[in-house]
């Protein structure tokens, strides 16, 4: 079995991602190489920012490496933060860019059984109403940490986002951490499993924070994605 490739580039694993091209990808880069922000934490519906701008939401597990993500994505170290206490932050997080014109949000972490209970179900309705009321969110993605794979609480998040007819893609964190032949399993499992889900894209990205990969395609798919609804 080969090691995990650190290389920082493309990762070869089974459909593992559309293809791009080079301007795709340029317009990516230049997408998100601005000076991006902190807008506003939202606790509940009623705390949103205007829907006057696209929209692009990031979901995942507790842990999962979200706010690595999204500081690597935007080319920043601390835009967005993790919390100390794993399933504390009950909040939608949008960041943003006038250049961009475009809106970032980092959902909570889900599936952390110490969260007190109330608040999960505050949250839970938050969540609901943000899915399926919000006309200017183009995408969610959803954070699968590549070692471990889908879990029965990703089933919920993505069920609850296919009843509320929101496009979703999946993309594997922490891909460095594992082996080729590993995440090729991960991957062929996953774009198994989205094809029972109506609201998904069937394209996965595998990422990591440390070296970079991935992250080249990511731009590229939300430039694209953002591209195809005239923004």
């Amino acid at each position: 079995m080969s090691g995990p490739d650190r290389s920082g580039g493309r990762i070869g694993t089974m459909a593992e991602s559309e293809a791009h091209s080079a301007e795709d990808i340029e317009t990516g880069r230049l997408l998100f190489a601005c000076a991006w922000t902190f807008s506003r934490g939202s606790p509940d519906l009623d705390h949103l920012p205007p829907d006057d701008r696209p929209e692009i939401a990031f979901a995942g597990r507790s842990n999962v490496g979200k706010s690595s993500l999204i500081n690597t994505l935007v080319g920043q170290r601390a835009l967005a933060r993790a919390s100390n206490t794993p399933g504390r932050t009950q909040e939608l997080n949008f960041f943003t860019d006038p250049a961009a014109d475009l809106y970032l949000v980092d959902m909570p972490g889900y599936g952390f059984a110490e969260a007190p209970k109330d608040k999960v179900a505050a949250w839970n309705r938050t969540l609901r109403g943000y899915l399926s009321g919000r006309r200017t969110l183009l995408r969610v993605f959803v954070l699968v940490d590549a070692r471990h794979g889908l879990k029965p609480v990703d089933d919920e998040i993505m069920g609850l986002l296919d009843s509320a007819a929101v496009s979703y893609q999946v993309i594997l964190t922490k891909a460095d951490k594992i082996s080729r032949t590993d995440l090729d399993r991960v991957m062929a499992h996953t774009i198994q499993s989205l094809s029972k889900h109506p609201a998904a894209y069937p394209h996965v990205i595998a990422t990591s924070a440390e070296t970079a990969m991935g992250f080249e395609d990511l731009r590229a798919v939300v430039a694209k994605l953002l591209d195809a609804h005239g923004a």
